[in-house]
């Protein structure tokens, strides 16, 4: 054979022979559709990285990965599954994005990793996640030291390790060890004190939150499965008011909230923080026991300044509550009337959102007075009679006034406004989404972001993923509008592009 058809031949075989080398040396294991199930069960702690090899984020986190997988090695498993390869695993366990780490426990799955995503990170996290979901209570000491903790406390009472019940218990506690505390005893004198006449699963309430509206402890007996445990911690763990902290926000979410933001400090001031919160508490029991689904919580007016500053609440000092409510659609009520002591402008605030009474809550810059350029100035006040006029095809860019690109785009977007104006049909706009509130239907994540609504389709907007040019959004529209698209100046560069 010539020498000039070897070469390549040779270069070949040394990247390939390089490539397997690479892999044998590796910490990380990879894994198919055909071995997932067995690989993943031989380690008591894993966890997966569902990816694609064009994820340019999967790529980004390999050699991270890698040097975790090292030094991690013999403690926690990293295992890795091509998701273009092996769909099976992957729609298994839901993989929608890539890349998708979750955390396996003895080959089941045990949640999301949502540590950092750099080696270091990862090590730490995963050590945390190697310790046990729930440490053993031998006595009366150990049990009172870990309830009289910041956060709830839950513990399980078995008669003893063999336990079926305490296998359930183990299984909740890996499940949601990320959000709760979880200890388990033994011991029959502990039993004896907490009254538990068999086996039986109890949470303690933060110490700090005591009061005389709820018990601050809760028993559960039926623990036959993890799913009944897991239930009972979630719906019982924060009871009537909690304490909202920016650690525990996201396991909030999910519901019609209403919080009281206020100087709450249970290190400097826990007596004026639970004088408040008995206040909030006295009311919503009230409501809560008439089965009205609303969540309640207090917070510090300064942690949360952001969502204080959403609700038009920026003029806060803490001494006395600001209320207000966001529901899981986006809409967001305030609290106007000062919160008395004797609580009863609360009651009526509560009253007035359950019987339809108050209006929701707009964050919105003023009206423009004049709005006949050629791109319309959306503000949450006009949104309705500007973008939802059902009559009309609207472009709309939700902007930020610092914003680079949006800044960029801003003379073509004008342009493309005055080249559509004598279109009766179709509207171009803009709105500043930092200034006012933006309907859930439009995800809002960055700058600029663009959709297009259309006529008679108000609720189904489309969001606009092509080029920034003029000559883009001209045969996006002609494309997508519902009228045949008039534009000045046919003969313009732009058009001429087309």
């Amino acid at each position: 054979m010539e020498l000039h058809l070897l070469l390549p031949l040779v270069h070949a075989l040394l990247l390939n022979s390089a490539r397997a080398a690479a892999a044998e040396s590796s910490d990380v294991v990879e894994l198919t559709d055909a071995d997932f199930e067995s690989g993943v069960a031989e380690h008591q702690l894993a966890l997966v990285e569902f990816f694609a090899p064009w994820c340019g984020h999967c790529k980004r986190l390999a050699p991270e990965y890698e040097k975790a997988a090292t030094i991690l090695k013999g403690s926690v498993a990293l295992i890795k599954i091509d998701c273009t390869a092996n769909s099976e695993s992957c729609g298994k366990y839901g993989v929608s994005g890539y890349p998708t780490l979750k955390i396996f426990r003895n080959g089941e799955e045990s949640g999301p990793y949502d540590g950092p995503r750099s080696a270091d990170g990862i090590v730490s996290h995963m050590k945390k996640q190697a310790g046990p979901s729930s440490m053993e209570l031998k006595s009366a000491e150990e049990l009172e030291k870990f309830i009289h903790d910041f956060d709830a406390s839950v513990v399980g009472f078995f008669a003893d390790s063999s336990s079926a019940s305490r296998a359930q218990f183990i299984k909740a506690a890996n499940s949601l060890r990320n959000s709760y505390r979880f200890a388990h005893t033994y011991t029959p004198e502990l039993l004896q004190q907490h009254s538990v006449d068999g086996e039986a699963v109890i949470l303690f309430r933060p110490p700090r939150l005591a009061n005389k509206f709820e018990e601050s402890k809760v028993m559960v007996d039926d623990l036959s499965s993890s799913t009944k445990i897991t239930k009972f911690v979630k719906e019982n763990s924060y009871g009537i008011c909690p304490h909202l902290t920016l650690d525990n926000k996201d396991q909030m979410s999910g519901k019609d909230l209403l919080t009281a933001y206020y100087e709450v400090d249970y290190d400097k001031n826990p007596k004026g923080t639970n004088y408040w919160r008995n206040r909030v508490m006295m009311i919503a029991k009230k409501f809560v026991e008439a089965g009205k689904k609303l969540s309640f919580a207090i917070a510090n007016h300064r942690d949360f300044a952001y969502e204080v500053s959403e609700f038009g609440l920026d003029k806060v000092s803490g001494e006395v509550p600001v209320v207000a409510i966001k529901t899981v659609k986006g809409e967001k009520y305030v609290m106007h009337e000062e919160f008395t002591r004797d609580g009863k402008a609360f009651e009526r605030f509560l009253h007035d959102y359950f019987d339809g009474r108050l209006k929701p809550y707009l964050k919105s810059e003023p009206v423009p007075e004049k709005n006949d350029g050629p791109v319309k100035v959306v503000v949450a006040e006009n949104f309705d009679e500007v973008v939802n006029d059902e009559s009309k095809d609207v472009l709309i860019e939700f902007y930020a006034p610092w914003c680079g690109h949006c800044k960029n785009l801003e003379p073509k977007y004008k342009q493309l406004g005055e080249m559509v104006r004598s279109d009766p049909n179709i509207v171009i706009a803009k709105m500043d989404a930092t200034a006012n509130d933006v309907p859930s239907v439009y995800d809002v994540r960055g700058f600029p972001t663009i959709y297009f609504v259309a006529a008679g389709m108000k609720q189904s907007p489309k969001k606009y993923e092509g080029g920034r040019e003029v000559s883009d959004f001209l045969s996006y529209l002609k494309k997508e509008a519902s009228s045949p698209l008039v534009t000045e100046g046919e003969e313009t560069r732009a058009e001429k592009e087309l």
